[in-house]
């Protein structure tokens, strides 16, 4: 018996439920070495944009989790490098800001 267009029964889904794109691998380590040089390109330019984007590339090459283990170093780093980044670029930003310094 052949199969014709309108009968799909033969094929339930086009990808199996179980098969999934594996979470470990060049991926998580790629997100979290580019987290790494944004962050530390951001403590030089644009640290106010390149800090959070350390962060959500660290974040996620860790894997949203904390308890990884000893594999997503630079993920990690990124991490923490972003957030310092980015405190210091709006410390800096409120700094410039206040009256005395002559925008106001």
């Amino acid at each position: 018996m052949t199969t014709g267009l309108g009968n799909m029964r033969t094929r339930r889904s086009p990808r199996p439920r179980n098969r999934r794109w594996p979470r470990t691998g060049p991926d998580r380590a790629t997100l979290g070495i580019i987290g790494l040089v944004c962050a530390i390109a951001g403590f030089f330019v644009l640290g106010i944009v390149l800090g959070p984007v350390a962060v959500a590339c660290g974040w996620l090459g860790m894997g949203r989790r904390w308890n990884s283990g000893a594999e997503p170093m630079p993920a990690l780093v990124a991490l923490v490098l972003g957030a310092i980044d980015t405190l210091l670029a709006f410390i800096w930003l409120v700094g410039t800001a206040a009256p005395g310094n002559g925008l106001l």
